[in-house]
């Protein structure tokens, strides 16, 4: 499948503040923002739309999971990048967001080796951004340690 025949996805997640979203996912990661309005504006994650509604608290907690060792928020969206957009964008981030797992090696010496990093956004809303040295291995099987 080319990408022009790719569906795009499409996520829809709860904000305190629309002006932090838009230097959030605008300024900090880049996205180019679509339509809006005074409740939600779209972005452009990579060609996959997402959307920032106002809702009052923002992000409510979520549950965490176990994951090679750590606690993951299970509920987080993200990209998986080439391993040196994955480091450019883990030097851009560092110092300017709240890291829930600092970037490192998650599942070392395994099919599934990956560099990850999760982190939230202002209204706490959980992100993860990855990388794999084989794209090959995204959906390669193998036993998962520590999870």
């Amino acid at each position: 499948m080319d990408d022009s025949s790719r569906p795009r996805f499409h996520l829809a997640f709860p904000v305190r503040d629309l002006d932090e979203a838009r230097d959030f996912y605008g300024g900090l990661l880049g996205c180019p923002e679509g339509r809006s309005s005074d409740r939600w504006v779209d972005f452009d994650l990579r060609g996959h739309q997402i959307v920032a509604h106002l809702v009052e608290g923002g992000g409510a907690d979520v549950p965490h999971g176990q994951v090679d060792g750590k606690a993951v928020p299970v509920r987080h969206f993200g990209l998986i990048l080439d391993p040196g957009e994955w480091r450019r964008l883990a030097d851009r981030v560092t110092g300017r967001v709240d890291f829930a797992i600092e970037p490192g090696v998650r599942f070392e010496g395994t099919a599934g080796e990956q560099w990850t990093m999760f982190f939230t956004d202002p209204s706490g809303n959980a992100l993860e951004f990855k990388a794999f040295a084989d794209e090959a291995m995204v959906f390669a099987p193998f036993d998962t340690p520590g999870s």
